[in-house]
């Protein structure tokens, strides 16, 4: 009897307990929310501030049609590029004594090779940006439009290798949609961005990223890159060409290479590369550039040592080009090259910059260290040859 009556004092008090735990509990989650059991109508209105604050804070046009809308409007303006280039293959059999007894009966002369690319009108006449690699030794080059059933034949009009840029025209006898060219200067890392463009084939594709770095320097196959845009918006083969867009709708980039061994790292040819050059592509058919007509290294601390410099600044001069302004102007081999027009060197990439800001035909003076002395010869720059 007794110890019943001690369990069912210990039950009560047990349940007394799990009560007011109860309550500390629910205490202290209003504690924590800051507000009291007796107002509710304040937590939910909490809520909504809270809610208001988050959507403030998402970037202006990022609303949930913000990408499409964007996509809707410049769409129509890429193109697909499909282009037949012509190779010649070497016959397994092109031996003398071989072809002595079959003669020519199995040379399989030329074929043809196809290529796909993408790029975007510029202008309403019908200007097409690509990638010069898109295009490169083919024999006929066609492109095809958003809302024309046929596509054009086009002509390459301008292009160049070392940029990796080509511009292309066709004729549709009627007002084209067209993008324009934002300021790649501007953009800044994690900045949204939109690629376009027809990998393997699937035309229009569109994806999204952002951008991940820029000035990035890269080699793909023989070609150098310099000052590239880098990306996780997907580009795969087919995307060379097409545009890489910021919110605007403007192009900050062309879609160029993408690295195979890794995913989400894609690469764009800035639009502050293009926009310095575009007119003598559109009007020349090529650009002109400055020239000195030397082959550069830059100065190691080695190098330093043995030529008697101070620190391993500058350019150092391996060949000179017979005929160049270099050579008219009597530039040596080994000369170093510290300064032009008083702007110091620090290495062979940055005396090519340097030039490569300036005009054809200009006037500039270079700093020269010469086996122990220093010395200043004037250099007229040239047109840089098709050829280098």
């Amino acid at each position: 009897m007794w110890q019943r009556s001690g369990r069912a004092r210990i039950t009560v008090l047990a349940v007394l307990l799990i009560f007011l735990a109860g309550v500390a509990a629910t205490v202290g989650f209003y504690q924590i929310t800051g507000v009291t059991a007796g107002t509710a109508q304040p937590s939910y209105q909490h809520a909504v501030a809270a809610a208001e604050t988050v959507t403030a804070s998402i970037p202006v046009g990022l609303g949930p049609e913000a990408i499409a809308d964007i996509v809707e409007k410049a769409g129509p303006a890429v193109v697909r590029i499909d282009t037949i280039t012509q190779t010649r293959v070497v016959s397994p059999f092109n031996d003398p004594f071989f072809r002595q007894f079959f003669g020519d009966q199995f040379d399989l002369g030329p074929q043809e090779q196809r290529g796909l690319g993408s790029g975007f009108i510029i202008s309403q006449d019908g200007y097409i940006l690509t990638n010069q690699h898109v295009i490169d030794g083919a024999k006929q080059v066609k492109v095809t439009v958003v809302g024309y059933d046929k596509p054009f034949n086009a002509r390459v009009v301008g292009a160049d290798a070392t940029l990796d840029l080509a511009v292309l025209k066709i004729d549709a006898g009627k007002p084209l949609p067209y993008l324009t060219l934002g300021d790649a200067s501007k953009v800044r890392v994690g900045e949204w961005a939109i690629a376009i463009g027809n990998p393997d084939g699937l035309d229009h594709t569109v994806t999204v990223g952002v951008i991940s770095a820029k000035g990035r320097p890269i080699d793909v196959e023989d070609r150098h890159y310099e000052n590239l845009l880098q990306t996780d918006a997907s580009i795969n083969p087919g995307n060379s060409g097409g545009p890489l867009l910021n919110l605007k709708g403007e192009v900050i980039g062309i879609n160029t290479a993408v690295n195979a061994s890794a995913q989400g790292i894609g690469f764009a040819i800035p639009s502050s590369t293009v926009l310095p050059v575009l007119n003598d592509l559109m009007t020349k058919g090529k650009i002109a550039r400055p020239w000195l007509g030397v082959a550069l290294a830059s100065v190691t601390p080695d190098v330093a040592e043995m030529l008697g410099l101070e620190s391993p600044e500058g350019a150092l001069v391996g060949e000179i080009v017979a005929g160049s302004p270099a050579a008219r102007s009597g530039i040596q081999k080994y000369d170093v090259i510290l300064q032009i027009d008083g702007q110091n060197i620090k290495d062979a990439s940055d005396l090519i910059n340097k030039i490569q800001a300036m005009k054809i035909g200009q006037q500039v003076k270079l700093h020269i260290y010469r086996r122990g002395q220093l010395l200043d010869i004037n250099v007229v720059l040239g047109e840089k040859p098709a050829q280098y």
